[in-house]
């Protein structure tokens, strides 16, 4: 008997000696230990994740709905809209705009209290559960079973020493009745049943740790679904802000709109002028010519032809905001802006400066450059036709109608000092200007040398203008400013039309020599109107039908053009 249960307590040791490591590996598969790789990660990340999504609350937290809502940044900014409005005029468009405004962001609070308080009940509180309850649970019964495999491997090291003590007690020859062998014995026994007592133990905790892997397993989907959750109520909560902001923006807009009409002009599409391309601005308006070129036009032509240092000069900052101004919201209204031409010219350049490619448009630039290098005038005059013809129509019918006032406003050169030259070297930069590119210092460098060819092809353009573009121009082309300058428009219009019956008139007053010598050293181009407006005293009564002729400028206007300097240009222009 004695021998039997030896034998059975070496088995006992030497299987506790193979099992030897606390870890639960012995008791699980290849697939409960893949699960149990993942506990620890998975409550990291819950609790991470539940830490960094509840600092983005920006209400109370636990709170019912209207605690919540008092407590938001959202609700803050709506009470201070509300008490701002108050000081505001009800019937104005800010008070308007602001009351409205203070009533969405009232809205947006509430949409976002109850999306703050449904993620935490859908989103953070299971979370929390899990870090915080059902995955520590899971661990501390591991740690459990450990600390009792590691207790069992402990008593079964003592069974099996005291089993080689009671073995080694019998061989010395002590008798089995002797007092050292039963107390040998009685140990013997007493660890074999704490060690039943601890296997049993351990078999219970492993069964509890097996069923808890098998239940983490068989949730990590729903465990996952806690993300998906999250973004699905995030994409409900902006669906349901962005429904209200567009409900709100469609009537306030509305609103706006309705308050801001004018009796003769809505300033909605004239709102849209600086700053845009030319063919938007033209296409909205419904015109060929863009309206500040043409109001710019007419104004100077009504006051400003001979106001020295056109264009040179700047204009007050004031003045030149509050023309632009008035030319978007109500352009009828632009004759007490005449007597200031500077402001003017500042206007008309500040709007071709501004545009987002130059009228003379990007893709024909190193054209423009390459004619203005030609020496030979006729090749260059050529080759600035041909790169007219190649603009596109709406940049052309412009291009036409500024050249040809500019080729007049240098008809006045004696007076306003402004001869094709200075005109091309104030405003050719606001016409054609290189695209933007990363720049060096040789970008630069090159750059400063084609500013020069700009101006020498802007000069070229006025001096040429009524061999590059034949024909008339009516510079009132929309009828909208019959008020301002119908002299000068009309003059102009009859330009090129009277030429023939003006080029061999009845003799007229001969300027001083002087006049003549200096128009010619100023290169002044082949087109001046001067002769024409000096005779046209005589030739408007014949002709009374002729509406141009009636409202001609009369012969004192301009008396210091040289008409025999000019005669044979005139001459030659229709040919």
């Amino acid at each position: 008997m004695m021998k039997r249960q030896l034998h059975r307590m070496r088995q006992l040791a030497q299987t506790g000696s193979l099992g030897r490591t606390p870890e639960t590996a012995e008791f699980l598969g290849e697939d409960l230990l893949q699960v149990e790789q993942r506990l620890e990660p998975a409550k990291r990340a819950a609790h991470n994740v539940h830490k960094r999504l509840q600092a983005c609350l920006q209400g109370q937290s636990g709170a019912d709905m209207d605690k919540r809502v008092k407590k938001l940044p959202l609700m803050a900014l709506s009470t201070t809209m509300a008490e701002s409005f108050k000081e505001l005029d009800p019937d104005s468009s800010m008070g308007k705009a602001l009351e409205m405004t203070c009533a969405i962001q009232n809205q947006l609070a509430r949409v976002l209290a109850e999306f703050e308080m449904t993620l935490e009940r859908d989103v953070l509180q299971p979370l929390s559960r899990l870090s915080e309850e059902e995955l520590p649970a899971i661990l501390k019964h591991k740690k459990s079973l450990q600390k009792l495999v590691s207790d069992w491997n402990t008593l079964k090291s003592r069974l099996s020493q005291a089993a080689k003590n009671s073995g080694n007690s019998q061989g010395l020859g002590s008798g089995p009745g002797s007092y050292g062998h039963t107390t040998t014995a009685n140990k013997v026994e007493t660890l074999k049943e704490e060690e039943e007592e601890l296997k049993r133990k351990v078999e219970q905790c492993k069964d509890e740790y097996l069923a808890d892997l098998y239940h983490f397993a068989t949730k990590e989907d729903s465990y996952a679904n806690y993300f998906i959750h999250l973004l699905e109520i995030q994409a409900d909560y902006h669906r349901r802000s962005l429904s209200s902001l567009d409900t709100a923006l469609a009537e306030l807009r509305e609103n706006h709109s309705q308050a801001d009409t004018s009796p003769s002009m809505t300033a909605a599409p004239f709102s849209r002028m600086y700053g845009v391309s030319l063919g938007t601005h033209l296409q909205e308006l419904g015109r060929d010519i863009a309206l500040p070129i043409e109001a710019c036009v007419m104004m100077l032509l009504s006051e400003g032809m001979k106001e020295e240092g056109l264009f040179r000069l700047a204009a007050g900052a004031s003045v030149l905001k509050r023309l632009k101004q008035t030319m978007a919201s109500n352009p009828h209204s632009l004759e007490e802006f005449c007597s200031d031409p500077h402001a003017v010219a500042g206007a008309l350049k500040s709007y071709l400066r501004e545009l987002p490619e130059p009228l003379m448009t990007f893709d024909l630039y190193d054209d423009w450059m390459q004619a203005a290098s030609l020496k030979e005038p006729g090749a260059r005059l050529q080759a600035l036709q041909d790169l007219c013809s190649r603009l596109p129509p709406e940049n052309l019918s412009n291009l036409r109608y500024l050249m040809k006032f500019l080729a007049r406003l240098a008809e006045e050169q004696e007076v306003n000092k402004m001869t094709p030259s200075n005109i091309a070297i104030v405003l050719g930069p606001n016409l054609l200007w290189p695209p933007e590119k990363e720049g060096d210092q040789a970008q630069l460098d090159a750059a400063s040398v084609s500013s020069i060819q700009v101006v020498g092809v802007v000069e070229a353009l006025i001096q040429s203008a009524d061999t590059l573009f034949p024909g008339d121009v009516n510079f009132n082309v929309s009828g909208l400013f019959s008020a301002l300058a119908p002299q000068d428009t009309v003059s102009d219009q009859l330009a090129s039309g009277a030429l023939p019956p003006v080029a061999v008139p009845t003799p007229v007053p001969a300027p001083a020599p002087a006049a003549t010598k200096e128009r010619t050293e100023s290169e002044v181009p082949p087109r001046p109107a001067s002769p024409k407006v000096n005779r046209s005293p005589p030739e408007t009564a014949a002709p009374a039908e002729d509406m141009a002729r009636r409202t001609k400028r009369p012969a004192p206007a301009r008396p210091n053009m040289p008409p025999p300097q000019l005669s044979s240009p005139r001459a030659s222009a229709p040919a």
